[in-house]
C-alpha cells in the first residue's frame, strides 16, 4: 500500500478527482495527507471531511523559498510518501526539495508541454491562434515545467473561447488525465530511464 501526499493551493479541484478515484478504483495507495500553503485554502475542508489528514506550511512564515521548502519537506516525509502530487501547488521549489522527491513527485500542466511553460497557458494559447490545447502530467525537475513526460490530453481550441471557457474545457480532461497517471505509478507502472517515461500499459 503506497502513500500519497497531495500539495495545494487553492480549491483543488485535482486533488478532489484523485480523492474520488482512488476510493472508487480501490488503488493499493492511500492518500496519506493533503497540505497546502494556504490556511484558507477550499481543498483542505474537502480532504477533511473525506476522513484525509491535513496540514498547512504557510510560505509567510519563513524568510526564504529554501526555509520554506525545508519545512515543507519535513512535515510531507512525516507522512512516509512513495509519491507527492502537486494539485495547483502555486510555489516554486527550490533544487534541493526537488531532488529529494525525485522520480516521485507529478505535477500537471495545464498546457501541451514543451508548450507554454509557467502562468497563463490558455492566454498564450489563445493568442497564439492554437488550433489545440491541453493538459500535461510530468514528472517534477528542478527546470520550470519540463520534467518527463507521463501523459497528454488535447482539446480543440474553438472560435469564440475565452482563457476561462478554455481552461474549463481542458479541465474536464484534467480529472480524468492525472488520476489514471498517479494509478500508474502506484501500480508499479511508470519508469524514468534516460529522461524519458516509460509507461506498463498491460
Amino acid at each position: 500500500m503506497k502513500n500519497i501526499v497531495i500539495l495545494i493551493s487553492g480549491r483543488g479541484s485535482n486533488m478532489e478527482a484523485v480523492v474520488r478515484a482512488a476510493k472508487a478504483e480501490q488503488w493499493p495507495a492511500r492518500i496519506a495527507a493533503v497540505i497546502s500553503n494556504k490556511a484558507d485554502a477550499k481543498g483542505l475542508e474537502f480532504a477533511a471531511s473525506h476522513g484525509i489528514p491535513t496540514a498547512v506550511v504557510s510560505n509567510k512564515d519563513y524568510p526564504s523559498r529554501e526555509a520554506f521548502d525545508a519545512a515543507l519537506q519535513e512535515v510531507i516525509d512525516g507522512f512516509s510518501p512513495d509519491l507527492v502530487v502537486l494539485a495547483g501547488f502555486m510555489r516554486i521549489l527550490t533544487p534541493g526539495f526537488v531532488s529529494h522527491y525525485e522520480n516521485r513527485m507529478l505535477n500537471i500542466h495545464p498546457s501541451l508541454l514543451p508548450l507554454f511553460p509557467g502562468l497563463h497557458t490558455h492566454e498564450q494559447a489563445l493568442a497564439s491562434g492554437e488550433k489545440t490545447h491541453g493538459a500535461t502530467v510530468h514528472f517534477v525537475t528542478a527546470e520550470l515545467d519540463h520534467g518527463p513526460l507521463v501523459d497528454q490530453v488535447s482539446v480543440p481550441v474553438l472560435p469564440g473561447d475565452t482563457a476561462d471557457v478554455l481552461a474549463a474545457r481542458v479541465l474536464e480532461q484534467e480529472w480524468i488525465m492525472y488520476p489514471r497517471a498517479i494509478r500508474w505509478f502506484v501500480e508499479g507502472r511508470l519508469k524514468v530511464e534516460d529522461g524519458k517515461v516509460n509507461i506498463d500499459r498491460n
